[in-house]
């Protein structure tokens, strides 16, 4: 049996303000994106709300969806494509963020997606820096790349101490991720445990441990889904489409396809099938 939702507050996101909606009595808000700001707000806010709903908006949910679960709210973090789409199902063509607001407050109430439990502290600040990290590393292979095409020796000494500094940086977030999972009993044995797979090293681990905790806890269907690898079915009567992938986490799908090429090659089982 699918859970009631009878009160539900909509939070519409942007870099400096949210705007929220609570249904069904209509309530709204305009508040700045300042923690101290959403905080008091956040007091400020009825205790009979059965559900808080907002968009997955490029890390803009992180603050506000932290401050409330920790004020004690049920927190949905949903696909913005799926709110898209139902807002189309309801002819909703004008746009704003008030108007967004109330459509993700309708969205909470019809469809009622389930809140599951935000990520710890050290789970976060573990996902940041391995973001953080893959962010230096393009910058890294970028600027190797233009070092091989520079002609003057002026340009090259400049990219050359560019390249050296994002060295020092990687190898820094090196030491801060590691101590990190060190410190977490769970973590050590969960890696230890991937890396005993061929094809598997302590980079592809720490993504999974990072940007996967579900793993582990879901069956490997939920999990494919999660992640975006099972393939969606494409039929229509006796018509037979091709199957692909596609949405989950890029993240973590791309560096599954990595360690696949490598376990393609190193690891027995994978390399015949």
């Amino acid at each position: 049996m699918s859970t009631e939702f009878v009160c539900v507050l909509g939070i519409d996101l942007s870099k400096n303000w949210i705007d929220a909606h609570l249904l069904p009595d209509g309530q709204a808000w305009h508040v700045d994106a300042e923690q101290a700001k959403l905080q008091a707000w956040i007091q400020n806010l009825p205790k009979a709300i059965d559900l808080v709903v907002m968009e997955a908006s490029g890390g803009l949910q992180n603050l506000p969806a932290a401050l409330l679960a920790k004020a004690g709210f049920a927190v949905a973090i949903v696909n913005p494509s799926q709110v898209r789409s139902y807002a189309k199902a309801l002819g909703q063509r004008a746009k704003t963020d008030a108007i967004d607001a109330q459509v993700i407050a309708r969205f909470g109430q019809e469809i009622k997606p389930q809140p599951r439990p935000l990520p710890s502290d050290d789970q976060a600040l573990l996902s940041e820096l391995l973001s953080r990290r893959a962010q230096l590393m393009e910058e890294f292979v970028a600027e190797r790349n233009r070092l091989g095409t520079a002609r003057f020796k002026a340009v090259r000494q400049d990219v050359r101490s560019h390249v050296d500094w994002l060295e020092k940086r990687l190898e820094k977030i090196d030491k801060q991720i590691d101590k990190l999972v060190q410190q977490s009993p769970m973590w050590r044995a969960n890696e230890e445990l991937l890396t005993s797979v061929p094809g598997v090293g302590k980079g592809t681990a720490r993504l999974l441990l990072g940007h996967l905790p579900e793993l582990g806890r879901l069956d490997r269907r939920q999990i494919a889904a999660l992640v975006g690898v099972a393939p969606y079915a494409r039929e229509s009567g006796r018509w037979r489409g091709k199957r692909f992938i596609g949405g989950g986490r890029a993240v973590v799908r791309a560096g599954l396809y990595m360690a696949a090429l490598t376990a393609s090659r190193c690891n027995p089982t994978l390399k015949e099938f």
